[in-house]
This record gives structure tokens, sequence and C-alpha cells, in this order.
């Protein structure tokens, strides 16, 4: 016997789940022809060889051919520049690192970001290992604790914000040790929030969703 549907599809799911299967293909590749430019931009291959001979979209040719090549960070910008969603290159999740040496605190990160599924949440307790992971996740926010075993955080925030490709990353601080004057000098390092420990959960959500919404 055939089965009827009920007429409840979502078309928006469907819409979704493409997107976030795009993202998903494009996820780890760090150079793009041209016409894979033109599929994640959604405009016609002709139009991004003539963004790419204007100069308006940055790359360079293969040696011995005429063929084009265009890196991440360049293909980012590049939309960025001309207003076009990076869902296809990204996915509509967020990307948030928190960076922390106290493993509790992670664990309370994980525990009350990982479940939205909104957000894709990963973790570190060193600058050191928050330089490897910005640089393989991405992330479109960051949590940074002012005290790190191996650097200050205001020294990480300082060198994320002076590279073109983080200038958009947003980073909130948080620490129990810190002073108002203290708070001041880190916001002018060039962090866009901070959360004095102990914190409310819902209030760092209510901040997280402030920042990627802005």
């Amino acid at each position: 016997m055939m089965s009827m549907s009920n007429g409840s599809h979502n078309p928006h799911a469907d819409e979704n789940a493409a997107i976030e299967s795009s993202a998903s293909k494009w996820a780890g590749k760090k150079v793009f022809t041209t016409g894979e430019a033109a599929e994640i931009c959604k405009v016609s291959q002709q139009t991004i060889i003539r963004c790419f001979d204007a100069g308006r979209l940055q790359g360079f040719r293969v040696p011995g051919s005429r063929f084009r090549r265009i890196p991440r960070d360049e293909l980012i910008r590049f939309m960025q520049a001309n207003e076009i969603p990076l869902d296809m290159l990204e996915g509509s999740q967020k990307r948030i690192l928190v960076v922390d040496d106290d493993h509790a605190i992670l664990e309370l990160f994980v525990d009350a970001l990982g479940r939205d599924n909104r957000y894709e949440v990963q973790t570190a307790s060193t600058g050191y290992d928050a330089g490897m992971l910005t640089e393989s996740f991405r992330p479109h926010l960051i949590v940074l604790d002012y005290m790190l075993p191996d650097i200050n955080g205001n020294i990480v925030c300082q060198r994320l914000k002076a590279r073109d490709d983080m200038a958009n990353t947003r980073i909130i601080f948080v620490s129990g040790v810190v002073g108002e004057a203290e708070t001041q000098q880190l916001l002018s390092s060039g962090a866009d929030a901070f959360l004095k420990k102990p914190f409310r959960v819902e209030e760092l959500k209510h901040r997280i969703e402030e920042l990627l919404e802005a």
C-alpha cells in the first residue's frame, strides 16, 4: 500500500543541507580553480576570469600554463568585498575557538555551546595551540582567557588582529583577575568584549550571538 506524504516537507531544510554539503566539499581546500570559484560565488567562470585578469581577484598562474589559481584567503576577501555570502564556502555554522588552560572551563564551553547546532566548537589550552588551530579551524569568534601558560591573551589578540585574514574575527576576553584599567587595555588591544569570571552561561551566549550577528 502506498504511503501518503503529510505535506510537511521543509524546503529550507533542503537548502541548508545543500549549503552544508557544499561547505564540506570545500572545507580543506586552500587553492581554487576559476571554475570552482565561479561555483562558490554563483557567477559564471568568465566573470571570475575577467575579475582575475583585471586585478580585482588576486592569484597566480600555474607555471608553464595559462591556468589561473586563487588562494582561499583571497577568494574570501573577494567575496566579502562584493557582498557575496560565504555560506557556500564555509557553511552556515559559526566556528568558535575557546582558549583556556582550565579544563573545567573548556568543558563548560563545549557543553554550553556544542549542543547548539549553530556553532562548531574547538578548544585549546595554550597560546601556541590557539595559533595552530586558528590556521586550520579559521574561527569566526575566539573566547580567550587573559592568562595562558605560555603567553598573555592580549598578545595573542594583537597578533591575530594584525593579520588581514583575521581582521573580522570576533574576540571575547574572559578573566577573573583583571581590573577596570586592564579591561580597557584588553579592549584597546582589539578585543570585542570582556566577561569577568565567574559569569553566567546565558550572558556568554548572549554576547556571542550579538557579536556573530553584527
